[in-house]
């Protein structure tokens, strides 16, 4: 349970850490800023839910490095 917790905690965290990313980058393109956050926040939690998905199919497990691996590829300052 305090591993999905842990996961949940830190989906939330992306979603937040992507959408602050994009604020004033929407209204370059025409895009009102709420929709700009949501998309770049949908993105990012969807990309690290697909990582998470396929280390699971993997081998039915999630050890604390995969779960650090995938979300390592939505933080840039982790590269």
């Amino acid at each position: 349970m305090d591993t999905l917790k842990s996961i949940l905690s830190r989906i939330v965290a992306v979603i937040a850490a992507e959408s602050l990313g994009v604020i004033g980058a929407g209204s370059l393109v025409g895009i009102e800023v709420w929709q700009a956050a949501v998309l770049a926040g949908a993105l990012g939690a969807a990309r690290v839910l697909e990582a998470l998905a396929r280390f699971y199919l993997a081998d039915g497990q999630l050890s604390a490095e995969e779960i650090n691996e995938a979300f390592a590829k939505v933080d840039k300052k982790a590269s």
